[in-house]
């Protein structure tokens, strides 16, 4: 039986073991949209927004590692699907992007809807598959999904309206999609260089990223041999949580001090497996080793003095037999020290005897690391969202953290949870979510209740945009309170018109209850979490430059709040003073 273009290409894609895609359909995609129709083993995900469903594809791909679908139709549709496709890129997860086009013989003439997509697509895609023919057709479509899962990224198919309908042909070219098993094993000559350089130093320390979630246990021998203490990227809480051996935490602007002390204050620094990108925050007249699987990471961001290009795990077997045990640990006692202090101070900012209002947020992401099973996925929100999940939650055991940590874009973390939950039906999905992000994607809610995705979404609702507001307080602004203002509705009860569930938490004995009847829904659930606005975290170091700008934004502030709103004075009084006993 003679098959189309549409159902050529959804063939190829079930074969590659993809079994839905996410998307809005229309016009262009209505071929392919029926091509799925009817069929039990790959299935069309209706999402409100395309913005949503490339969203839902990251979660889905970077949970399974597995190549992941969204589509948005010709113009409009595809356009949205951009910011999506950016976070899968940046996070280096292969996603395909499938997206109609006007007719052929309307393209150039401004036609309706019509967008020159390749060239909007070029940045973000590594690879587009433009169809002009359907004898190209399976050769393009299939080097389109073999790059995107080859290199991790994302790659486009673009299939105009008339050809989508259009009989198939060239079916001799089709094959399986090749999935390399090579290792990239470091030259001997560099690994002898990092090992002379380990040997000679005394006080090391190790800045570890995601790219060694195959390489913990040689990464952990690594840090025992040298008496070393383990600082790791945001990407890599769920690889070293907080409970492993040798971890002292995280540094960067949500990092800890421990963590940023381990980078700053060594005479080795061993970059393993990471591109980590703030500057600020890795020091530049110390001896550094880097190794990483992409050459063109090594040096990027602080001078280098032994590069390794190679596979982590594979210089890490190489160079271990080399290097000498170390005796001295006071550096790394000390920071262990200081870690377990800070992870204490932790545990009393999250105590529920804490009970002012509006509630502290802490309590709800350490009440959720209470009650989340060991194997529990958490999309985490760009914002005050992830320094409450990397500060009071343990990603311990199987517990696996998503999010937009390169891309840093907002609205990641409903969406992610739908495809996270869809991959893992079994498992628990905590969406934790800054009432602005959640607000951006808030109509697909509905989705996950039309799909009974018994997700669990915890909305840090403070009524405004406090990331934002931190970054103008350390630069000496006054904050622009009618730009950072969110008006909300009562989440608890948007959730409970979709269909779903939810509750309204304002008293911190009600936090536990609340946490427990979203652990044990069977529906989409909403925790309206009302927290306050002035809660205070701080970089891991603080110059004078930003007590200066923090000073000066909070003077602003305080001759504004003096003639007028007396409340804000005192909540301000508050902030300073945390700020400074911090």
């Amino acid at each position: 039986m003679s098959r189309n273009v549409s159902e050529q290409l959804l063939d190829i894609l079930v074969n590659e073991g993809v079994d839905r895609v996410y998307g809005v359909t229309g016009d262009a995609l209505n071929f392919f949209v029926s091509a799925i129709e009817g069929r039990e083993d790959v299935s069309w995900i209706g999402m409100k927004h395309e913005g949503n469903a490339s969203f839902a594809a990251f979660g889905q791909s970077i949970t399974t590692n597995k190549l992941a679908v969204c589509a948005g139709t010709v113009g409009p549709g595809a356009l949205h699907l951009i910011n999506g496709l950016y976070n899968a890129k940046k996070e280096r997860t292969p996603v395909i992007a499938i997206t109609g086009q006007v007719p052929q013989r309307q393209q150039g003439t401004n036609f309706f809807q019509e967008v020159d997509l390749e060239k909007v697509f070029a940045d973000v895609c590594e690879y587009q598959a433009i169809i002009r023919s359907p004898e190209e057709a399976p050769m393009i479509m299939q080097k389109a999904i073999q790059i995107a899962v080859a290199h991790n990224t994302v790659c486009r198919i673009e299939i105009a309206a008339n050809i989508a309908e259009m009989d198939a042909k060239s079916e001799e070219f089709i094959h399986p999609i090749f999935h390399s098993d090579a290792t990239l094993v470091p030259g001997k000559n560099s690994v002898q260089k990092a090992a002379k350089a380990i040997n000679d130093a005394k006080n090391i320390g190790i800045l570890a990223g995601e790219g060694c979630r195959l390489a913990k246990k040689e990464v952990l021998e690594l840090s025992r041999k040298l008496k070393a203490p383990i600082t790791h990227t945001l990407r890599a809480c769920d690889v070293f949580d907080h409970d492993t051996e040798n971890v002292v935490g995280l540094t960067g602007l949500i990092g800890n001090p421990s963590g940023y002390s381990a980078v700053m204050k060594c005479d080795l620094l061993i970059m393993l497996a990471t591109d980590f990108p703030y500057i600020d925050f890795l020091p530049h007249g110390t001896k550094t080793i880097q190794v990483d699987i992409r050459e063109e990471n090594i040096g990027n961001r602080t001078s280098v003095d032994v590069g390794v290009h190679g596979d982590v795990k594979e210089f890490l077997t190489q160079v271990l037999p080399l290097i000498d045990v170390k005796t001295e640990d006071d550096f790394l006692n000390t920071l262990t020290k200081n870690f377990k202090k800070w992870r204490q101070n932790m545990k009393e900012e999250a105590s529920v005897s804490r009970d002012n209002k509006p509630l502290h947020p802490q309590i709800f992401a350490d009440m959720v690391n209470t009650h989340a099973s060991n194997s529990a996925i958490f999309t985490v929100e760009t914002g005050t969202s992830a320094i409450w999940a990397s500060h009071h939650i343990s990603f311990h055991s199987n517990r696996k953290i998503i999010g937009s940590f390169n891309h840093g874009s907002m609205a990641v973390g409903l969406p992610a949870a739908i495809g996270a939950q869809f991959a893992h039906p079994g498992k628990e999905i905590w969406a934790l979510s800054g009432d602005g992000a959640f607000n951006m994607a808030m109509q697909d809610f509905i989705t996950a209740v039309r799909y009974k995705l018994p997700i669990k979404v915890i909305i840090f609702n403070n009524s405004e945009l406090s990331f934002v507001k931190l970054e103008m307080e350390e630069a000496g602004l006054e904050p622009a309170l009618d730009a950072l203002h969110e008006t909300n509705v009562n989440f608890a009860e948007y959730a409970k018109l979709c269909g779903g569930d939810g509750v309204r938490v304002e008293n911190a004995k009600d936090i536990e209850s609340a946490i427990l009847e979203a652990k044990h829904s069977k529906v989409p659930f909403i925790i309206d979490a009302v927290v306050s606005s002035g809660e205070l975290s701080l970089p891991p170091h603080i110059g004078l430059k930003e007590i200066i700008g923090f000073g000066t934004s909070k003077i602003k502030e305080g001759a504004q709040a003096i003639t007028g709103d007396k409340k804000q004075w005192e909540n301000l009084k508050k902030e300073l003073k945390a700020y400074f006993d911090k």
